[in-house]
């Protein structure tokens, strides 16, 4: 009984960890002789198997280390696992209070969504997530960077409502920063070409209050194009569409967002059957 005794008393003694520490290494050498093979799956397998070890140690930082590093070797071979370690990561982040980290991830989970498992829904909800914790930071840039991403799809899914509030809330958060305020016409420009697909009277109003709020937009070849568009729209002249359109790609050319968007309301002219803006 008394050597039995001992040895329950050995297993949690920190001899008992030491082992456990030496198996952590052993999965980590490993992970790393797997990832210079290009073996992604088995150092993916290892470096997981580390942090799970660490997480027995109570070591909380190095397991989310642990996590990110298998989720970083499985997204080359298996995204959803990669997803599955980075989330484990993300929980261990936001219980240790570190959320800049934490959102980071999450903008690494929507990448994988965006370009390896093409679900745009859950590429926005990660974005939007990130966005949450940046906010909460006081990253506001970074949070801007995000939630663009998030109006980007939300228009490319016609949820233009949500695509609206993203832009205006943007772009009146940067119009009075010196360093920003550039790219606050872009954003209000994007608000008015979401406007304009749903409703032109919508899109009229929308300028409006753009160019009142921020006069110097009123210049800018962006509000110039919305303006002739409207008019060409109103006089259902789709020869003046594509010729205002053309005018513009010429001196800044237009994006694939931007052509999605354009072409969208150019469907609405009426007898226009062909998909092209040149």
């Amino acid at each position: 009984k008394v050597k039995a005794r001992r040895c329950f008393l050995c297993s949690i003694s920190p001899q008992g960890n030491s082992k456990v520490e030496e198996a952590c290494e052993m999965y980590t050498r490993a992970a790393n002789l797997f990832k210079i093979a290009k073996n992604w799956n088995a150092a993916g397998n290892a470096f997981c198997q580390a942090a799970k070890l660490h997480m027995q140690l109570q070591s909380k930082h190095d397991a989310a280390i642990g996590f990110v590093d298998a989720g970083n070797a499985y997204k080359k071979a298996d995204p959803p696992e990669a997803i599955n370690c980075l989330n484990a990561a993300i929980d261990i982040y936001t219980d240790l209070g570190r959320f800049t980290i934490a959102a980071k991830h999450h903008i690494t989970i929507a990448e994988i969504y965006e370009t390896e498992l093409v679900d745009i829904e859950k590429a926005i909800a990660h974005y939007e997530q990130a966005a949450d914790y940046y906010k909460g930071e006081e990253s506001n840039s970074s949070a801007n960077r995000c939630l663009l991403k998030v109006a980007a799809y939300a228009a490319q899914l016609e949820q233009y409502q949500k695509a609206i509030e993203i832009y205006e809330q943007v772009g009146t958060n940067t119009m009075d920063n010196p360093l920003l305020k550039y790219s606050a016409k872009e954003y209000f420009f994007k608000a008015a070409l979401c406007h304009f697909i749903v409703d032109e009277l919508n899109a009229k109003l929308a300028l409006e209050k753009y160019e009142e709020m921020f006069p110097a937009f009123t210049d800018s070849r962006e509000c110039k194009l919305v303006k002739k568009l409207l008019e060409a729209h109103e006089d259902q002249n789709c020869e003046a569409y594509t010729e205002a359109v053309k005018e513009f790609d010429s001196i800044s050319r237009l994006d694939q967002w931007l052509t999605t968007m354009l072409l969208r309301i150019k469907k609405s002219l009426q007898g226009d059957g062909d998909g092209d803006l040149k």
